[in-house]
């Protein structure tokens, strides 16, 4: 025997040792050991280059071995290996890091970064065995293979090994519960989930578990289309291809690589829960990468990789801090220059990505003020004006690198019929008509009649109808604080009312235009006190065409009921005092007008002809709530029961 001792702990870096408590997942276990093999393997490499090992490096490979009738799981590195003092020094004096030591003395000649950076990682074995043994060969000339031994307690032996191969292998005697690890599915799940991408073949039975390259440490000219397009498929099977990528290769003012997708979005997709996997140096680490994503980001899938992001000594979370926020907005700015340099150059593949990638942008102006600054101009909505469209080109996709910005082509997607504009070209083509006024649409269906009167009377109308716009016309307000928004169904616009009065003649019997009548008429029949009527002609070429009524909604009003329906987390109740405008000019409410004068009162009691005259006017009413979805379960019920009493009382007089 060469040595008893006992396993010191720095007083300065007091960790906790005990099984079970360094790590709150047994399973990453296996993690920590074949990184630490990665680590040996890429140290010899580094020494040979440096001139300080001339024997045959060969090729570098991490065995493990099954052995279920001993209980035991063994990973083999043919790397630098360690002698006895190497051992004492990082294996029982825990605190020591062999891996950042390495690195300061070999700055500069590795070709692939050591993983390593806990000193602890070699102890989360523990939590599955019940003795570790080490047996390891160091590369240097004459050095003495060495068996290290423990139980867990912080006892430990270190004798001399028979062992002749350069390298050290890891012996882990399991426990009677972790006895799992001791099946090879288990363990090429475990190898797919947190090494596949180690750059060391890995072994199981002479089978390589790893596929070992990572796509996002790749020169981004060495990667093809199809490249990037097979990566997402192996990171997001089954889903719809990506809209783009952004290729993210820089080595300042932090070392970033890494590839993010814009997805395809889905109804059933969580916005607010992320999918991108966090990596450092090609180890996995997290699926959770909230702390480093800007929260408008994190719909976007793919892989970050760093060295500089700080974890904790398990590698399980992050340590917020100003790093991690910095890396936040480095990526939120590459993204932005990527839209808008797409917006530029493929404006028709932009408005083409822009019904998944309308939310990311929204959202991020709303909430983060540099993205804001970026992608203000860039902000489209659909329209109902003839707007040109530039020919559709393939997309591109940006690569940020330490050699300058690369670009790669991406499948085109099926071009858009409908047009697109921006706020600002909104405002320059309609300033002669209707200066520093816009009309919008939140549901082209419910508000189709609407829309169609502002069509055809020259108004351009702006769809915000995705779930964001309800905020984000506030938001635009605050950006154009001289520009009114006006909802197409609010009010309506004079450019859509036959404002010549001079025509209407005046009753001499009862000294009232026929519009009062009208109002008056619909009034009685309607009995709402809060219900506010006016009568208007609507301009048009085909009154047929145009609607006999419609509810209008006052904005201000509309938006106060919208936002305490949403404070008190409530569906917003259709509002009582809304207005009615009858529209003069259709042929309904002149006939109805008619209709009335032959209506007399008999004993009291009002004639078929005028009940008729109110039920159609309620008639007319119903209808135009109808388009407003104004409608609540008892208010369908009532009218339907009306439609019947309207239809009845029409066949009867028909039939007469």
């Amino acid at each position: 025997m060469l040595e008893q001792g006992t396993i010191s702990i720095h007083t300065e870096n007091i960790f906790p040792i005990i099984k079970k408590s360094l790590y709150s997942d047994h399973q990453i276990f296996l993690r920590e050991l074949v990184s630490n093999a990665v680590d040996a393997i890429q140290k010899l490499k580094m020494v040979s280059r440096a001139g300080e090992y001339d024997g045959d490096v060969g090729e570098p490979e991490i065995q493990l071995a099954i052995d279920k009738d001993k209980k035991t799981l063994s990973i083999t590195d043919n790397g630098i290996g360690m002698t006895a003092e190497e051992v004492k020094k990082y294996i029982n004096q825990v605190a020591f890091s062999s891996a950042e030591e390495f690195i300061h003395k070999y700055q500069g000649k590795a070709d692939q970064p050591i993983i390593g950076h806990f000193g602890l990682g070699f102890y989360s074995s523990f939590m599955v065995a019940q003795k570790v043994e080490i047996d390891t060969l160091s590369y240097k000339e004459g050095s003495q293979a060495i068996h290290w031994t423990c139980d867990g307690s912080p006892e430990f032996i270190l004798d001399e090994s028979p062992r002749t191969t350069r390298g050290t292998t890891i012996t882990l005697t399991l426990m009677t519960d972790e006895e799992e690890y001791l099946e090879s599915s288990r363990i090429k799940n475990l190898v797919k989930t947190y090494c596949d991408f180690m750059p060391v073949p890995i072994k199981l039975d002479g089978e390589v578990l790893n596929r070992q390259k990572a796509p996002w440490r790749e020169s981004p000219s060495s990667l093809t289309k199809e490249d990037y397009l097979e990566f997402y498929r192996y990171l997001y099977p089954f889903q719809e291809e990506p809209l783009l990528w952004v290729h993210l290769n820089t080595d300042y003012p932090f070392i970033i690589n890494g590839i993010l997708y814009f997805p395809k979005m889905r109804p059933d997709v969580d916005v607010t829960k992320g999918q991108i996997k966090l990596f450092c140096n090609q180890v996995f680490v997290s699926d959770n990468c909230e702390e480093i994503m800007p929260q408008f980001l994190m719909p976007m899938r793919g892989v970050i990789d760093s060295s500089d992001i700080p974890l904790n000594v398990s590698r399980s979370a992050l340590q917020g801090d100003r790093t991690v926020r910095k890396i936040g907005d480095y990526i939120a700015k590459k993204v932005g220059d990527r839209l808008k340099e797409l917006y530029r150059d493929d404006r028709e593949q932009y408005i083409n990505a822009w019904k998944d990638l309308g939310t990311f942008v929204k959202f991020g102006a709303l909430n983060d003020e540099k993205f804001k600054k970026q992608v203000e101009d860039i902000i489209v909505f659909r329209t109902t004006a003839n707007v040109a469209q530039k020919a559709a080109e393939t997309p591109a996709v940006e690569v940020q690198s330490s050699e300058g910005d690369a670009w790669q082509d991406v499948t085109p997607t099926t071009s858009s019929s409908a047009p697109y504009t921006t706020i600002k070209e909104y405002l320059e083509r309609n300033k002669e008509r209707h200066e520093n006024r816009v009309f919008y649409s939140t549901d082209e269906s419910s508000q189709a009649t609407y829309i169609e009167l502002h069509k055809n009377q020259g108004l351009e109308v702006v769809f915000m109808d995705s779930f964001i716009d309800t905020h984000f016309i506030n938001f635009l307000e605050r950006e154009y604080n001289d520009v009114k928004f006006t909802r197409v169904d609010s009010d309506l616009d004079n450019t859509l009312l036959d404002q010549d009065k001079s025509g209407e003649i005046v009753d001499p019997k009862t000294n009232k235009t026929k519009s009062e009548v009208i109002k008056e008429l619909f009034e009685k029949a309607l009995n709402k006190p809060k219900l506010n009527i006016r009568t208007e002609a609507l301009k048009s070429d085909d009154p047929q065409g145009t609607p006999p009524a419609m509810v209008l909604l006052p904005e201000i009003l509309r938006r106060l009921r919208e936002m305490n329906a949403m404070m008190q987390q409530q569906n917003a109740e259709f509002p009582e005092d809304h207005i009615l405008l009858v529209n003069t000019s259709h042929p309904l409410i002149q006939n109805l007008a008619n209709l009335n004068q032959g209506s007399i009162i008999q004993d009291g009691a009002e004639s078929p002809t005028g009940q008729l005259v109110n039920l159609i006017c309620q008639h007319v009413y119903d209808l135009a709530l109808m388009s407003q979805k104004g409608f609540d379960t008892e208010g369908m019920k009532s009218f339907v029961e009306r439609s019947n009493d309207v239809l009845t009382k029409l066949t009867e007089q028909a039939s007469k």
